[in-house]
C-alpha cells in the first residue's frame, strides 16, 4: 500500500535519480535514508546544533504565551499538528492487521495469566484461612 501511496503522489521521479522529490518527503525505508544521508554528508563530521539556553523568568514565558490572537495561534498549532503528521510513516493494512493481531494476542494472554494467578491466590488463601 505505501508503494501505491508514493506512486500516487510522484515518488517515481525520485527513481529517475532526481533528489529533489525524495527530500520533501520520507519514504520510510532504511535504505533510502541512508543513501540520502551519506550523500549529503560527503565524509563530512556531523555536528550536533543547541539551541541557546537562556533563563526565562516566569513573567517572559507568560507575556509569550499570552500575546497574540487567540484564533491565530490555533490556527498555527493546527497547522504544525497537519505539518507533523504528514512527516508519519504510516503502515500498511498488511502492518496494521499483524500489529493489531500481536497485540490482541499479547492482550489475551495477559488476561487469562492474571486470572489465573487471581485464582490461584483465590485457592491459597481460602486453604489457608479456610
Amino acid at each position: 500500500m505505501s508503494d501505491e501511496r508514493d506512486t500516487r503522489r510522484g515518488a517515481h521521479a525520485a527513481d529517475d535519480g532526481d533528489d529533489t522529490a525524495s527530500v520533501s518527503r520520507p519514504s520510510g525505508k532504511r535504505s533510502a535514508r541512508r543513501t540520502r544521508s551519506a550523500s549529503s554528508d560527503s565524509g563530512a563530521v556531523a555536528t550536533i546544533e543547541r539551541p541557546s539556553l537562556r533563563k526565562a523568568t516566569k513573567k517572559t514565558d507568560r507575556a509569550e504565551r499570552k500575546t497574540g490572537n487567540p484564533f491565530k495561534r490555533l490556527i498555527k498549532f493546527l497547522r504544525e499538528v497537519i505539518a507533523e503528521l504528514r512527516k508519519v510513516i504510516w503502515p500498511n493494512r498488511k502492518q496494521m492487521v499483524t500489529y493489531t493481531s500481536v497485540v490482541l494476542v499479547f492482550v489475551i494472554f495477559m488476561v487469562a495469566f492474571i486470572s489465573g494467578l487471581d485464582l490461584a491466590f483465590i485457592k491459597g488463601v481460602n486453604w489457608l484461612f479456610g
